[in-house]
């Protein structure tokens, strides 16, 4: 969905897609297959097949129309309120980024993003899906010019030698089927290649404003991610968010008969205690010895699956510096069904809520936050980044996984920064503020001196 304005408003641009998100312990991995029952992925006003959830009629045809969607959501101004129809077709007419390709920069950027948030916060949980990030990030470049596009797209992990900027939105597309004024260009594609719609807001009002985009994505991530953000500024010109939400079975689950507490040792001197699953089946398994770790793939009736990686004691950051996208194809190439005897995991949620700022410029994307080139949204250089702040929850348990992410872009008008550095000789008026009058007046050659 997408807001924006028009003339003297504000409004929302959204868009959906989603399909891929990253677990604390492992990795969660949605395939585009067809999904039959139990499996719920929604993005973007879209939703996946549901697991328990009653589909009404319209509901099954937008299941049809918009299989794994995230949402994009721009806010700016408010008059009009536009959607895409349901059972928009788009053909396709641009070579696509192979799926190896796409599959390569995503994880590239997904675990260099992990890799800085774990860094950020150590001994710490991290829960966070990088896709709904990349995504964000990706609807935003379509407004971005020059500089500023390169820089996103190369922090994306894209080879700009190698692929066009066409070509990475339509892979999305295919991975996921006014005192402002935005550009139509900017509509039309966030429409077309990001399937937006629009509802407005007032940024005026800015906490009638936030508590509209938090109750929002509260509500599509079936309250998962109760406030995406904590802050909104008077200023703010537009927002784009992003949202993931997903929902799926184990193809053997758990009894919960069979758990009980049990220890988890957090580190060398702490230990927990948690509730303990247990389970006895065959499954795809690898021990890998060149890292020190040993890998168990638990899949979905979606036939999705999720890629608990347990490190050997003490190796938790040996293996974090060596995540890679070919560490991660090694490793599903490696995987052969076993028979486990005694699986024991811990029943979790956990849950975070990040800015991720300065953790975007350590990975390059800097432009965005000060020099930005956004005329591809409003047809001038004066918008941009004031935040970008991102939302994950997960919970696994006997059933099965339940997660949800958001990630939010507030944009602004660049303000002229005037600064006045006084560092060398100058003079100095003391002056009576009714009369005007100097009682005080001299120069300061060296103030070191009295």
């Amino acid at each position: 969905m997408v807001i924006y304005p028009f003339q003297s408003e504000d409004r929302v641009l959204c868009c959906p897609r989603q399909c891929f998100t990253s677990l604390g312990g492992g990795l969660c991995r949605i395939n585009r297959q067809q999904h039959p029952g139990n499996s719920s992925i929604r993005a973007g006003g879209g939703s996946g097949s549901t697991a328990h959830i009653p589909l009404s009629q319209a509901d099954m045809r937008a299941e049809r129309t918009s299989f794994l969607l995230a949402l994009g959501l721009l806010v700016a101004g408010i008059r009009s309120v536009h959607c895409l129809p349901e059972n928009v077709v788009v053909k396709d007419q641009h070579r696509r980024v192979d799926g190896h390709t796409l599959a390569s920069s995503n994880t590239d950027f997904a675990f260099s993003l992990y890799k800085q948030l774990a860094l950020k916060n150590p001994n710490k949980n991290v829960i966070l899906s990088p896709l709904s990030v990349s995504i964000a990030l990706a609807f935003l470049s379509l407004g971005a010019r020059g500089s500023t596009l390169t820089e996103i797209l190369e922090g994306l992990k894209f080879n700009l030698t190698e692929i066009q900027e066409k070509e990475i939105h339509h892979s999305f597309q295919h991975l996921l089927q006014e005192e402002l004024k935005l550009l139509d260009k900017f509509i039309e594609d966030a429409q077309v290649l990001y399937s937006s719609e629009a509802f407005p807001t007032n940024f005026r009002d800015s906490e009638a404003a936030r508590s509209l985009i938090n109750d929002y994505v509260k509500n599509k991530t079936q309250g998962k991610i109760e406030e995406l953000f904590k802050y909104l500024s008077p200023r703010t010109e537009l927002v784009l968010v992003n949202y993931i939400y997903f929902k799926a079975q184990w193809k053997t689950p758990f009894d919960p008969k069979h758990t009980e507490q049990a220890e988890f040792h957090v580190s060398d001197n702490k230990t927990v205690e948690v509730p303990m699953m247990t389970l006895d089946l065959e499954t795809p398994y690898f021990r890998d010895e060149e890292l020190g770790c040993t890998l168990v793939e638990l899949t979905y009736t979606s036939n999705d699956s999720a890629l608990f990686i347990l490190p050997d004691e003490g190796k938790m950051r040996d293996l974090e510096a060596k995540l890679t996208p070919e560490t991660l194809t090694r490793w599903r190439n490696s995987l052969q069904p076993r028979r486990i005897h005694e699986l024991y995991l811990p029943k979790f949620s956990i849950k975070s809520n990040y800015e991720l700022n300065d953790i975007l410029s350590q990975l390059g994307i800097r432009k965005i936050f000060a020099n930005a080139d956004l005329s591809g949204i409003t047809g001038t250089a004066d918008l941009v980044v004031s935040q970008v702040v991102h939302g994950a929850a997960l919970d696994v348990d006997e059933e099965g996984t339940e997660g949800a992410a958001a990630t939010g872009i507030s944009m602004e008008r660049t303000i002229l920064r005037i600064i006045v550095r006084v560092n060398r000789p100058f003079l100095i008026a003391i002056v009576l503020k009714d009369t005007q009058s100097i009682i005080f007046l001299g120069k300061v050659t060296n103030p070191s001196e009295a």
